[in-house]
């Protein structure tokens, strides 16, 4: 399955006494992440995190529990079927309890967006009935999802043909603005000033067109490793999570990493002649 589409949660949405199978896409593209790794310049290995304990060293992952603190020093262990047990309806279902206006809530509280599907060919009468009822009205779903072992603040609304769900920050997540700027010392503006920067406001404003931005940072690291390739200023790191001697086509690698698609197949090398085997030694017994 391709990566766009590939299912990140399945469950219900559910509406008074409407349920509707539902599953999320991750609306991020993987791909627009640039990684780095840290490696030793000496010795080209990659730098390895170890999970350590004081006087006891290296510590195996069966061996590692969560544990919260409930005092300086105080601790409760979590085992997974402790968290398992937890019934929260929010696990399995997004259950819409209210509905706002579409400008009525900060852009501060929206953090992660997900496209919502129909899970099957019978789910998608009611899923569209919703997606249209939100277009008509306006209006943005809030509810309750868990995710990663924690529950979080969903927002619901139409975006493209389907839906599309956002977590929000919780209000207690963000700092109060009012404290944040306390210090900012009342000015007075001068009133041609404020006009004249209303005036340049409305010259630039216009339909946002997210197309018209670049990352303009990606790109600039993209020819960067362009050239250095070119230069055959490539290094070989060894992995030891990476099992097999497998060669690495730095070039076909940077292929993908600049989205030309998939590399084509490389042409099979020619077997280098067999070297002239050489006449076997005759073996001279000696008598005693």
């Amino acid at each position: 399955m391709r990566e766009s589409v590939r299912t990140f949660w399945k469950g219900h949405l559910r509406l008074a006494l409407v349920n509707i199978p539902i599953r999320l896409v991750s609306a991020e593209r993987a791909d627009a992440e640039i990684h780095f790794h840290q490696v030793d310049r000496k010795s080209h290995q990659r730098i390895k995190y170890v999970k350590m304990a004081p006087g006891r060293g290296e510590v195996a992952k069966d061996d590692i529990v969560m544990a919260y603190e409930v005092e300086p020093g105080n601790y409760v262990f979590m085992e997974d079927k402790d968290l398992d047990s937890l019934k929260l309806s929010s696990r399995h279902t997004v259950e819409l309890t209210q509905f706002v206006d579409q400008d009525e809530i900060d852009p501060l509280y929206f953090e992660r967006p997900y496209y919502v599907l129909p899970d099957g060919d019978v789910a998608e009468e009611g899923y569209s009935v919703i997606r249209d009822a939100l277009k008509a009205s306006k209006k943005i779903g809030i509810g309750q999802l868990t995710l990663r072992g924690r529950e979080n603040l969903v927002a619901l609304y139409p975006g493209g043909n389907g839906m599309v769900l956002d977590t929000l920050r919780y209000e207690s997540e963000l700092k109060d603005a009012d404290d944040v700027f306390a210090g900012l010392g009342k000015a007075s503006v001068s009133k041609d000033m404020e006009e004249m920067a209303q005036e340049l406001i409305a010259k630039k404003s216009g339909p946002f067109d997210a197309s018209r931005f670049k990352n303009h940072y990606a790109d600039a690291l993209r020819e960067l490793v362009s050239r250095k390739l070119s230069k055959g200023q490539s290094v070989a790191v060894e992995n030891d999570e990476e099992q097999g001697g497998k060669v690495i086509d730095f070039m076909d690698a940077l292929k993908r990493s600049l989205g030309n698609g998939e590399p084509g197949e490389k042409p099979a090398r020619k077997a280098a002649p067999a070297a002239p085997k050489k006449p076997a030694k005759k073996t001279v017994k000696r008598r005693a």
